[in-house]
C-alpha cells in the first residue's frame, strides 16, 4: 500500500446536495472546515470556474492528500492545518461553509490510526496526530464511572456500565481488538449477535471523548455565523444523532441563522448503495440573515 496521503480518497457524501445547498455563485469564496481527501472542494471547484475556496483539516495526512487532489486547481485553493473551532478568519467573511462531521474512511481504513477494531492496532483514534490524549489514556487510567458516562452518553450505549466494569477488570489494554474482544464477551449472548458489533457505540464514544468532538463543533457552530457574509450558506452534514441534535437546536436557536432544511436531506437510494458509509449521513442547511431583518425579527 501506498503512503497515507495516497490512499486518502474522498468519496463526498452528499456531492450533489451540498453544491445546491451552498448555492454557490461566480467569484464567491467558501470554507470547507474538514477538507479530508477533497471530495466536496473538487465539486464546488468544478461546478464554478471561479469560486475560492479555504481548506481546513485537522489531519496532517488529509491535508497532504487534498493539496494532491486539488492540484489542479492551483491558487484558488489556500490549505489549513488546524481544528475548524480553531480557525481564526481574520477580516474574511465567507459566501458559505462546508462542515463534514465525519470520520474518513482511510482514518477507519488504516490500522494505525486505531479509529476501527476490524484490524489490530494501537489504541489512537486521535484526529490531529500533535495531542496527547490517546483513546489508550482514556481506557487504562480513567475510572470506571468516567468510563461509563462517555460510553453511555457519547455512544448511546445502554450496557455501559458493565462494559465499563469488564475493562477495568481487564486492563491495561494495548491493541483495538483486545479491547472490542473483551467488549464482545462482557455483553450478554443474545447482544452479542445483532445488527452490529457489540463494541461499536462503545469505539464511537472513545472516538468522540478523544476528538472532544461534540465540544468542538458547539465551539464551531457558535463562531461560524460571524464567518459568514449576509445570504451565506452553512451546511453541516453529521453521521449519528448526538450531531444531528446539537446542530438543529443551534441552527434553530441562532438569531443569526434562517434554517432552510426544516428536515435533514438524506442520502437517496443509489447513493447509499455506491457509498455505504453514506447510510447514516444528515445534511442541515442555513442561511446567514441580513443584520437588519435580524433586528427586526
Amino acid at each position: 500500500m501506498g503512503d497515507a496521503e495516497d490512499s486518502f480518497i474522498h468519496i463526498p457524501v452528499l456531492g450533489q446536495e451540498v453544491v445546491e445547498g451552498l448555492g454557490l455563485r461566480s467569484g464567491g469564496h467558501y470554507l470547507d472546515a474538514t477538507v479530508g481527501g477533497g471530495g466536496h472542494s473538487r465539486l464546488m471547484l468544478e461546478a464554478v470556474p471561479d469560486v475560492q475556496i479555504t481548506a481546513l483539516d485537522q489531519d496532517v495526512n488529509a491535508i497532504e492528500a487534498a493539496q494532491k487532489n486539488l492540484a489542479e486547481f492551483g491558487d484558488r485553493v489556500q490549505f489549513v492545518h488546524t481544528n475548524f473551532a480553531d480557525f481564526k478568519p481574520g477580516m474574511v467573511q465567507f459566501d458559505g461553509i462546508l462542515a463534514d462531521l465525519g470520520v474518513s474512511s482511510p482514518q477507519f481504513d488504516h490500522p494505525d490510526r486505531g479509529f476501527s477494531f476490524r484490524l489490530a492496532a494501537p489504541l489512537d483514534m486521535r484526529m490531529d496526530q500533535q495531542q496527547s490524549l490517546t483513546a489508550a489514556e482514556v481506557i487504562n487510567t480513567w475510572d470506571e464511572v468516567d468510563l461509563a458516562n462517555i460510553f453511555y452518553t457519547y455512544g448511546e450505549e445502554r450496557l455501559s456500565r458493565r462494559i465499563a466494569r469488564r475493562i477495568v477488570e481487564r486492563r491495561p489494554f494495548e491493541t483495538t481488538t483486545d479491547l472490542a474482544e473483551t467488549i464482545f464477551h462482557a455483553v450478554p449472548r443474545s447482544y452479542r449477535y445483532g445488527r452490529i458489533h457489540p463494541a461499536t457505540r462503545t469505539f464511537q464514544a472513545l472516538r468522540i471523548a478523544v476528538n472532544q468532538e461534540l465540544k468542538v463543533l458547539e465551539t464551531f457552530l457558535t463562531l461560524a455565523p460571524d464567518w459568514l457574509k449576509p445570504a451565506g450558506r452553512l451546511c453541516l452534514i453529521s453521521f449519528h444523532s448526538l450531531e444531528d441534535r446539537i446542530v438543529k437546536h443551534q441552527f434553530r436557536e441562532s438569531e443569526k441563522l434562517h434554517v432552510i432544511t426544516k428536515k435533514p436531506i438524506v442520502p437517496t437510494e443509489t447513493e447509499m448503495e455506491q457509498n455505504v458509509r453514506s447510510r447514516s449521513a444528515k445534511l442541515r442547511v442555513a442561511e446567514k440573515v441580513a443584520i437588519d431583518s435580524a433586528k427586526s425579527s
